[in-house]
């Protein structure tokens, strides 16, 4: 694996059409950056994840929670959990690490 930079993973993701892309795995680990245009539209996930906001703000909906978000803030997920960001800046990026069994820890 190379270093990973915030300019690099978002390099890598302007090369395709998809508003995210895997950048390391390791055992049950994924890392991604995520950038949607717009509108957020991901489902739940098969997996628990954590995501880093690398740049950017808004509100982040995880159940029946709404909270503003902003750059360096940490966001937990369990798997399953119905949840997507709402209102973000233009420039909004974050990591995501899945990990763990499928169905969560």
């Amino acid at each position: 694996m190379s270093r990973l930079t915030i300019k690099n993973a978002l390099q890598n993701l302007s090369e395709q059409d998809l508003p995210f892309k895997e950048l390391f795995s390791h055992g049950s680990m994924q890392v991604e950056i995520y950038k949607p245009v717009g509108l957020d539209k991901q489902q739940p996930h098969s997996r628990d994840e954590i995501y880093v906001i690398a740049t950017g703000s808004g509100y982040f909906v995880n159940g029946d929670t709404r909270v503003a978000f902003e750059a360096g803030e940490v966001l937990f997920v369990a798997a399953g959990v119905e949840h997507r960001f709402e209102d973000f800046t233009e420039d909004f990026s974050t990591w995501v690490f899945f990990y763990g069994p499928e169905g969560g820890e």
